[in-house]
């Protein structure tokens, strides 16, 4: 009724091995890495993340160049730690932006490099550009802009989006793809090429 030697070693075997494929499927699902590739972290403050996790990828030009490595709250905004691979070079004019891959995607950090001087380790990217909230767009076109009749459905950030009525209380009279920079340096918007 016991087991032959062979037949138990060839059970261990098969154990091992199912063992062995649940860890690796774990690390693969989780996003960790055991030995995480060598380069610096960069940080970058915005005024919300909405979707954002720990883990997703940060992107130049759409390759990934790293990952989100910490997510938490500094000066009421929300402070993003990232991984930036060895040998990209990240600069002080750049903008970092909070953008969804596809329609319900996973979010990351889209990275738009400028002409400055190469950021180093620990450096801060100081020109962020928050997530689109889909509740908000939808909350802002049902209180104040959807009778207007215009295409877009929000209100123009010109004023008050031509309907005669004043903004609605608390609404950002600032364009919703601002630039906002976290230093004490000079605002700018992006510059649109369409």
């Amino acid at each position: 009724m016991y087991a032959s030697r062979t037949t138990q070693i060839i059970v261990g075997i098969f154990a091992l091995l199912g063992i062995l494929a649940m860890v690796v499927l774990s690390v693969r699902l989780g996003h960790v890495e055991i030995f995480p590739a060598p380069g610096y972290t960069l940080y970058a403050n915005f005024d919300n993340i909405a979707g954002l996790k720990t883990g997703n990828e940060v992107e130049i030009a759409g390759v990934k160049v790293g990952k989100i490595t910490g997510i938490g709250l500094k000066d009421n905004r929300a402070h993003v730690t990232m991984r930036i691979n060895e040998g990209v070079e990240i600069d002080s004019e750049a903008i970092a932006s909070v953008l969804t891959s596809g329609l319900i995607g996973d979010k990351y950090v889209s990275i738009a490099l400028g002409a400055g001087d190469d950021l180093k380790e620990g450096g801060t990217i100081r020109q962020t550009q928050s997530a689109f909230v889909l509740e908000n767009a939808i909350g802002a076109f049902i209180n104040g802009g959807g009778s207007s009749g215009s295409k877009s459905g929000a209100s123009s950030s010109a004023g008050n989006g031509g309907t005669g009525s004043a903004p609605s209380p608390g609404a950002s009279s600032a364009p919703a793809n601002a630039v906002t920079p976290t230093g004490s340096g000079a605002q700018s918007t992006p510059q649109s090429s369409q």
